[in-house]
């Protein structure tokens, strides 16, 4: 069963694209997954775009604050007010500048940490940095003299090894909880199956140092993003429901996060209900199951959140949360592409409100967010990966410099022949070594007409030589967008594999 419904996911995505509109609901495929499968993202929005799409919550306004930064996903602001940016696919940490000039734009950005294994989440403590690595967490101190003035000291050091990785949700988040002790969400490695780690679908908790590492949660089937309700040190999280179940099943979720609590993935979907494909004959574990605080639209992918802590925030959002939607794709009308508020009522109710809207218009998507968290001044900072872009979204009259003007970059030049620097001896070892990776890991049945099951229409590779270098196209496989599955390649096999895709499918 495992394998037919992981096959079919696969399978799916990026095999039925070009008739998608055909199909039944489940197997719909919309969005710009389609353009991200094999490409990259698309340039940050014109200003006169910005201020043209975007509509804000009564009283805020946005602006462009920082772009060229491809895969921008998580954020954290230093104890010295530094915001850093993960870009998982290139492997590295970057640093985005302040706003020293006052036009409203970051002045540029540089790299702090490079060569990590796809860190997404990440935290600060004790002059030290902790990184959500793939499989690991690093640590590494950091120093800080000045505005802009961090750097790390010294190499990472892995205080944990060994955490699962591979399969559909390779991304891990990390925080430190008010009890100083590290969470890390670890999704699950399939679009629903029956993990056979426990430490998948779950929310992790370690100490300090990396010891005493236990299952604080489970049944969470991909819990991107979470944080701490301020005055009750209650931990809330997103987690986004499975797919193939047409346009509006399951939910997903936010959840109350209590330890030990189980959350029921993957044999219940939303309050409680039985999944049709592993939920038959665990009616007591879905009793135990404990239902969602609040439901989003299925597919709508909620990320990041941030519980809105500034004392001086704007009446509207005290005591609110804000969710980043990153956007659906397996839905026939695209939903999600926005952030949310989220707000607590008296009588316990949560209430949805749309806090920014505008990444979607007309199936014309022009951002994906991710992540969204609170500055030191009080303003809202958003990244989009699929832009490559921040956000700085802030009360009305606020901003610095008014309107920004966008600055132009110049189109990169095609690469024309990423092989170049090889010898022709290694380019033929390493390209009859990719060819049998691509073989015997079933890449053609996704990518060959001639050889993808019946009723499936391939995604054709070419092009290639355009879009990467070895080194990027190797980041890229492993990091491949969701739900592409990571398939488990050394560093020189993954070499190896580019190599192979590079020659064979330049053009």
């Amino acid at each position: 069963m495992r394998n037919w419904i992981v096959g079919i996911a696969l399978f799916t995505i990026v095999g039925v694209a070009a008739c998608s509109a055909l199909l039944p609901d489940w197997m719909t495929i919309k969005g710009p997954i389609l353009s991200s499968m094999f490409g990259g993202g698309i340039d940050a929005p014109s200003n006169a775009t910005v201020q043209s799409r975007f509509h804000l919550a009564e009283g805020f306004e946005v602006q462009l604050f920082a772009e060229g930064l491809p895969n921008a996903r998580f954020m954290r602001f230093s104890p010295g007010g530094d915001l850093i940016v993960s870009q998982p696919r290139v492997g590295r940490l970057v640093h985005v500048f302040r706003d020293l000039d006052g036009d409203g734009r970051s002045d540029g950005h540089k790299i702090l940490i490079e060569n990590l294994d796809r860190p997404h989440g990440f935290d600060f403590r004790d002059q030290q940095l902790y990184i959500g690595e793939g499989g690991a967490i690093a640590r590494v101190g950091f120093l800080e003299t000045g505005p802009d003035s961090i750097a790390v000291a010294g190499e990472p050091t892995r205080i944990v090894e060994g955490i699962p990785e591979g399969g559909n949700h390779w991304s891990r988040t990390l925080r430190f909880g008010p009890d100083d002790k590290i969470y890390l969400n670890v999704g699950s490695s399939c679009n629903v199956c029956e993990e056979e780690d426990p430490r998948r679908a779950a929310i992790l908790r370690f100490n300090v140092d990396g010891s005493g590492a236990e299952i604080y949660a489970s049944g969470l089937r991909n819990s991107v993003g979470f944080d701490w309700q301020p005055g009750t040190d209650q931990l809330f999280a997103t987690d986004n429901g499975r797919d193939l179940l047409g346009d509006d099943y399951p939910p997903c979720e936010l959840n109350r996060i209590e330890r030990g609590g189980f959350y029921g993935f993957p044999v219940a979907n939303g309050n409680r209900r039985p999944d049709p494909h592993f939920g038959e004959g665990q009616s007591d574990r879905i009793a135990a199951s404990i239902p969602p605080s609040h439901s989003f639209q299925a597919h709508t992918a909620p990320l990041g959140m941030t519980f809105v802590r500034h004392p001086d925030a704007e009446e509207s959002l005290r005591g609110a949360a804000l969710v980043a939607l990153h956007g659906s794709w397996n839905r026939s009308e695209l939903s999600g592409y926005k952030v949310v508020s989220l707000h607590w009522e008296a009588n316990g109710e949560i209430v949805e409100r749309d806090f920014m809207t505008g990444f979607n218009f007309n199936d014309d998507v022009i951002g994906r967010p991710v992540d969204i968290i609170e500055g030191p001044d009080g303003s809202f900072y958003l990244s989009d990966d699929y832009a490559g872009a921040i956000y700085r979204i802030a009360p009305k009259g606020t901003l610095a410099g008014g309107p920004n003007t966008q600055l132009s970059r110049p189109a990169a030049a095609p690469l024309s022949n990423p092989l170049a620097d090889l010898d022709a001896a290694t380019l033929a070892d390493k390209t009859a070594r990719g060819a049998t990776l691509f073989a015997g890991n079933a890449c053609g049945t996704c990518h060959l007409a001639e050889i993808a099951e019946a009723g499936m229409v391939a995604k054709p590779l070419g092009g290639l030589a355009a879009k990467y270098t070895i080194d990027s196209l190797s980041h890229f496989l492993l990091t491949p967008t969701p739900p592409m599955p990571v398939v488990a390649l050394s560093p020189d096999d993954r070499r190896a594999l580019s190599i192979y895709l590079l020659s064979t499918y330049a053009n």
